[in-house]
C-alpha cells in the first residue's frame, strides 16, 4: 500500500491522534514521530523511512529502517543507533548529520537532533548551587 494511501486513511481517524483545543493544532502519539504533530511529514505509520528516538538506561537510541528492508521484516529491518548519556550534544548532532549524510530523510536531521537534545537535557544531573555569599552590612558584621 502506498504512503499517500496509507496518510490519507490515517488523517482522520487513528487512535494516535490527541485533540485538546477544537480550533487548535492537532498532535500524535505515534511511536516514531519526532514531534508530536499529526501531519503526513513525521508520522511513522505512514511513511517508509523513519527515525525513531527512545530513552533507555544505557542512553538514547536511534532506530531507523535499513534500505532495502522488507516492509514485513520485524527485527532485522531496523538499524539501532546508540548515545551514551554522558557524551553531550556534538555526539548528537554528528549521529543526525550521519545519516542525513547518507541520504536517509534529510529533512528529519533537525527534528531528531532537537529529541535527542531534549532528552539529554532531561537526563542531565544538575548541579547543586553554591551557598550565597554575605553582602553589604552583613558580610561587614562576619567580617
Amino acid at each position: 500500500m502506498s504512503s499517500d494511501l496509507q496518510w490519507l486513511l490515517l488523517r482522520k481517524n487513528s487512535s494516535y491522534i490527541v485533540k485538546r483545543v477544537p480550533e487548535g493544532p492537532v498532535f500524535s502519539r505515534e511511536p516514531g514521530n519526532l514531534t508530536n504533530i499529526h501531519s503526513w511529514k513525521y508520522s511513522s505509520l505512514a511513511n517508509e523511512k523513519t527515525i525513531t528516538v527512545k530513552d533507555s538506561e544505557s542512553g538514547i537510541q536511534l532506530a531507523y529502517r535499513k534500505k532495502g528492508a522488507s516492509p514485513h521484516a520485524v527485527r532485522p529491518a531496523y538499524a539501532h543507533l546508540a548515545i551514551r548519556p554522558r557524551s553531550g550534544p556534538r555526539r548528537a548532532a554528528g549521529v543526525t548529520a550521519k545519516l542525513a549524510k547518507r541520504g536517509y530523510r534529510p529533512d528529519l536531521r533537525a527534528a531528531a537532533l532537537a529529541r535527542v537534545s531534549a532528552l539529554l537535557v532531561a537526563k542531565k544531573e544538575k548541579k547543586a548551587t553554591p551557598p550565597r555569599k554575605a553582602r553589604g552590612k552583613k558580610a561587614a558584621k562576619t567580617a
